[in-house]
This record gives C-alpha cells, sequence and structure tokens, in this order.
C-alpha cells in the first residue's frame, strides 16, 4: 500500500517549479478523494501514474489509446462439462507484465480500499468473503432459486468501471484513463456490434486525440485481469440493491457470489409460481443493468429436493461437500495409488496437461474441503501426501 504525503508532493512540486495553483488544484483534487476513503491513493494524472507504478508513461498512454494491438495473452482453460456432457471451455486474458504491473498497483492501493462501496449481499472478491459465507447465508431453506450471469465480466462495459472510478473520487479524465487500463475491445462479434456496445457520439473525437479508436467500440472487463472481480462488484451494486429489494418484498434471502445469484426462503406458503414470478423479475433486472441469464442454467428447487449452493449441500444448518465430491476424490486417490497407473498415466488419461497441474488442483481441492469438513479435508491432504509424485 502506498502512503500519500501531501507535504512531501508539494515539496517536490515547489523544487520542480511547479505553480502554486497548480499544486493548490492537485491538492484539492486528492482531498476529493480522500473524502471518500482515507485509504485510496490518489491518482492526478496518467503521468503520475506511470510514476507510482514505475511504468512508461508512453506505454500506458497506448494501451489507454488502443494502440497497442493486444496487451493481453488470450488462451482457453476447461470447464466442467455442460449437461449434455460436452466440452466447455473458459477464455482467459492474461495481461502482459506491464499492464499486469499496473493493474495489481490499481487492485492494492484502489480496489481493495473500494469494499464499502460493494452492496451487502455480495460475497465475493473481497476480504472477509468466502464461498462458505454465501452459502451459509442459504441453510435450511424449503425453496432456492439459482441464477447464473452469462458472460459476467464480459458484461461490464468500460463506461461501468469509468463510473465505479469516479464515484470513488477521481477525476473524469483519471477515471476514463483508469477504465481503458482495465478493459479490452476484445473480437468485434455480432453480440459487440450492439449499440451498447459503441460510443453513442462515434464522429465526436476525444479531446486527446491518441485517445480514439477508429472502431468507435466499447471495451469490457477481460476475464484473468486482477481488477476484474472487484470491478464486476462495483457495477452489480445498484443491481444487486434491487435484487435485495425483490428478496426482500417476498421475505427470501438474497446472495451473489460473482456470476450465481441465489435467493431462498424458508417460507411453507411459498409456491412455484412465486419462484417463477421471481425469476421473471430477475431477468428484467440483469438486462436493465446489461446482463444476460444463463437460462439453460437457472433453477427453482423445491422442498424435499437436494439442495446444493455452490456445490455445497445446504440443507443441514451448514454447508457439507456433496457426495459426488467425495466420490471424485476417491476415484482420483484409488488410481494415483494404482500399481501400473499411478500419477502421470492418471494426469494423462483425465486430459490435465501435466502431474503438477493436476496435483496442484488436487491439493487446492483439498484445502476448499478443509475449510467446508476440517477432518475430512485433513486426511484427504494426508492421503496426497503419501502420494508418490514425481520429482
Amino acid at each position: 500500500m502506498e502512503n500519500w504525503h501531501p507535504q512531501h508532493y508539494q515539496a517536490v512540486g515547489h523544487s520542480q517549479g511547479i505553480s502554486p495553483d497548480v499544486l493548490a488544484a492537485a491538492m484539492q483534487t486528492a482531498k476529493v478523494i480522500l473524502r471518500v476513503n482515507p485509504r485510496l491513493q490518489p491518482v492526478l494524472t496518467l503521468r503520475h501514474l506511470a510514476y507510482l507504478t514505475d511504468c512508461d508513461y508512453g506505454y500506458l498512454r497506448a494501451v489507454i489509446g488502443r494502440g497497442i494491438e493486444n496487451p493481453y495473452r488470450v488462451f482457453t482453460i476447461h470447464k466442467r462439462p455442460g449437461p449434455s456432457g460436452n466440452a466447455r471451455f473458459r477464455t482467459i486474458c492474461a495481461p502482459d507484465s506491464q499492464l499486469l504491473k499496473v493493474q495489481r498497483w490499481l487492485v492494492t492501493n484502489i480496489l481493495n480500499h473500494a469494499t464499502a462501496a460493494v452492496h451487502s449481499t455480495s460475497k465475493a472478491f473481497a476480504p472477509g468473503c468466502t464461498l462458505m459465507k454465501a452459502a451459509e447465508a442459504h441453510c435450511g431453506a424449503r425453496w432456492l432459486i439459482k441464477v447464473d450471469v452469462q458472460n459476467f465480466f464480459e458484461s461490464v462495459s468500460e463506461i461501468a468501471a469509468y463510473r465505479a472510478f469516479r464515484n470513488l473520487g477521481y477525476q473524469a479524465l483519471v477515471s476514463f484513463e483508469l477504465a481503458r487500463l482495465c478493459t479490452r475491445l476484445g473480437h468485434n462479434t455480432p453480440r459487440r456490434g450492439h449499440a451498447q456496445w459503441l460510443r453513442k457520439k462515434a464522429g465526436v473525437a476525444y479531446k486527446i486525440s491518441k485517445y480514439n479508436h477508429s472502431m468507435g467500440r466499447i471495451g469490457h472487463l477481460p476475464q484473468g485481469a486482477p481488477t476484474s472481480p472487484m470491478l464486476a462488484n462495483l457495477a452489480m451494486r445498484a443491481a444487486d440493491a434491487e435484487f435485495d429489494n425483490l428478496a426482500r418484498i417476498d421475505g427470501m434471502t438474497y446472495t451473489r457470489y460473482a456470476d450465481d445469484l441465489v435467493f431462498s426462503t424458508c417460507d411453507s406458503g411459498f409456491t412455484r409460481d412465486k419462484a417463477s414470478a421471481i425469476v421473471g423479475s430477475v431477468y428484467r433486472i440483469l438486462g436493465k443493468y446489461g446482463f444476460s441469464p444463463n437460462v439453460a442454467k437457472t433453477e427453482i428447487v423445491p422442498p424435499r429436493a437436494r439442495k446444493i449452493v455452490l456445490g455445497l449441500l445446504v440443507d443441514e444448518p451448514s454447508p457439507r461437500l456433496p457426495r459426488e465430491f467425495k466420490e471424485k476424490m476417491r476415484m482420483h486417490l484409488y488410481y494415483l495409488k494404482k500399481d501400473g497407473i499411478g500419477p502421470a498415466r492418471h494426469a494423462s488419461k483425465r486430459g490435465f496437461i501435466s502431474v503438477a497441474g493436476m496435483r496442484n488442483v488436487l491439493y487446492g481441492l483439498a484445502a476448499f474441503a478443509t475449510q467446508v469438513e476440517p477432518t475430512y479435508g485433513s486426511s484427504l491432504r494426508q492421503d496426497l501426501d503419501a502420494i508418490p509424485w514425481p520429482t
């Protein structure tokens, strides 16, 4: 965390012959930001950001002007198979080293201190928020309604990112520049050709000519950038407030964990018709804020049906690991220990790129299990430690 020292800033400004009026304006700008949260790091200009992050100013200008063809390495990773069993993939956009350094600085010095601006129903991407807490809120519910947001990060535009920085007190130009540093254009797909993703005044040029992009398109949050999760939370604040109000009207509980929206109730008088009406209202609110539901993943779970939230059973007072999770881990351990198979052949058979990759996944699952069921998770870790992993 950087510390803002106004005296030091003024002293350096005076030594460099900066006009007292300019320094006074800078101090006033910093005060506006610090009034929002004294832990926020003021960023007064793009050159100031370049100094704070030890990054090349010309590089930042080029990224903001979309002059660098693609400062992200784009690749896909496997997702869990869909209901039909078809292979699915998630597109990851990893920023290059310079941009990654800047984005990490923004997370550490700005976005991590913006948690007060996130709605209380959001249970991900902030200190103290865990998947367990999101699931706990729905333990013992009679009815569950689950809605998934389609292309969550990619649905948050640079305009929403700009507004997030503006709401934190940053000046308009700086907010625009920060939003551009946290977004990318991506491919010009039919969806990106919709009016929502085009500048409303495409013929009007920005005063800084290098910030004009010939296509007139609007960027979106890339999945894989460290700034995307918190900016998505900030962009969802108004929608979360409406979902929370919708839930309260019917005596329900609402939480959001990233792109997973969950509503629950213990009301014995609740009906499927009410649930369907709420789903329709949720769809309308999502559309209002530029999001789309993944209709195929919407679920209405009635009484007596098994209730799973974020992969955890919530039919008892505290979340539990489902049977499928334990069976999957038992299967992995069986083949990892079996003569003639072992880690190398099992990793290949299960589609892992490397043994190390599989090992990291399994230890990650064991760590997750420890959070939910400590005794089981501990025994799982011991079993993995006993595997003869290749060097």
